[in-house]
């Protein structure tokens, strides 16, 4: 049998994870000798280039160094995607691989699946004979409903222009088939995020960060990015004044994001968070310390959209300060409240789970760490078998 050639696109950190459990599904095929070999090259768009959110991540996570590295850096979104879109398709012509895997919502995932649903290969071709790579969407049908998201707008095109669509949860079906999708496009194989936490859980609990930032055995975990919270001091100083609240009764652990030290920065609102000693400020932190402190939390207070899935995995209580969330599972079945911005309502949440009243929530289906194998098996028998 042919090799099956798969080309796999990784742009800014929540990608890294997701790509780790494919890589290392891939090595495992590899290594029983099954057929067909898989070459797997590995393409890095530069999304994310700041050491501490990218290289790091890397090296921890055990996925090899990119085959090849776009080094596109930041930008606007048209900016950046239109840079991504021009230096992708160079690479796309001469490796002509016979699926190309983009995961999640970020930039390089749409602008790669778009480079890819017109690319037409030259006459020499694969040995397939394929004029264009498989379309694969990892994380597929997830939705908020919120056209105002960047995310949201990635999503919907990635998912139209892919050819298969990996899902990770039951919501996803109903998305995709209220928007016309045929269901034989539709795989249902888990999470490979939750793939990478459970494959290196046991190695994060070994971490020193807590000894060495002197982390009470007690605190909420705080992440906050998101430019509907951040950008802006009419959307930012009631979150911050709301954090400052909860650490009365418990003390938060921050990992500043840059986009958010920027923001904290110019609204003048980074001091009064220095002075408060129940308010730990850190960098950015590398997967295995973040892991370690997310698994330990009492609590956590976040607008991501992958540690909603990774609290609900840990079942460690999860208050996502959003209007709306394209992973709904977490909250219907998970340890996620969905609170919105308000502060009272993030603070009654907050009282509430301190005081022990919290939802235990449970483990979704799939979420199993075998999504990865899943993956490749199915592209095995959809994509070399075509």
């Amino acid at each position: 049998m042919n090799n099956l050639k798969i080309m796999t696109i990784a742009g800014a950190r929540p990608n890294f994870m997701k790509v780790a459990s494919i890589s290392e599904a891939v090595k495992s095929h590899n290594n029983s000798g099954a057929d067909p070999y898989i070459e797997h090259i590995l393409v890095h768009t530069g999304q994310h280039y700041d050491e501490k959110l990218s290289q790091c991540f890397f090296q921890e996570l055990g996925i090899p160094e990119p085959d090849i590295n776009l080094e596109v850096g930041s930008g606007s979104h048209a900016q950046q995607t239109a840079e991504i879109m021009k230096r992708f398709e160079p690479v796309l012509l001469n490796e002509q691989p016979d699926a190309l895997i983009v995961v999640g919502d970020v930039n390089s995932t749409v602008a790669c699946t778009l480079v890819a649903s017109k690319i037409i290969y030259p006459d020499s071709g694969t040995e397939s004979g394929r004029i264009r790579p498989v379309i694969v969407h990892v994380e597929a049908g997830l939705r908020s409903f919120d056209k105002d998201m960047p995310e949201e707008i990635n999503r919907i095109l990635t998912d139209a222009l892919s050819d298969i669509l990996f899902l990770t949860e039951e919501d996803a079906v109903k998305n995709l088939t209220s928007e016309g999708v045929a269901t034989e496009k539709m795989v249902m194989v888990g999470n490979v995020m939750i793939d990478t936490l459970l494959r290196h859980l046991s190695m994060a609990k070994k971490s020193d960060v807590r000894r060495r930032f002197k982390i009470p055995s007690s605190y909420a975990l705080v992440t906050m990015h998101r430019p509907s919270n951040v950008d802006t001091r009419e959307a930012l100083k009631p979150l911050i004044d709301c954090l400052i609240e909860i650490s009365k009764s418990v003390p938060l652990v921050f990992p500043v994001h840059p986009r958010t030290r920027n923001a904290l920065e110019r609204f003048e609102l980074l001091p009064v968070l220095e002075q408060n000693s129940n308010i730990l400020l850190l960098d950015p932190l590398p997967y295995l310390d973040f892991l370690n402190l997310l698994a330990s939390a009492t609590l956590v207070l976040t607008d991501s959209g992958g540690i909603q899935e990774e609290t609900t995995a840990l079942q460690v209580p999860c208050i996502t300060m959003r209007e709306n969330t394209e992973r709904p599972v977490t909250v219907t079945l998970g340890t996620n409240y969905l609170t919105g911005t308000d502060p009272a309502t993030i603070l009654s949440t907050a009282g509430k789970i301190l005081s022990g009243q919290g939802k235990k929530g449970a483990i979704p289906p799939y979420w199993d760490g075998k999504a990865g194998e899943r993956i490749v098996k199915e592209l095995v028998e959809r994509v070399a078998a075509s």
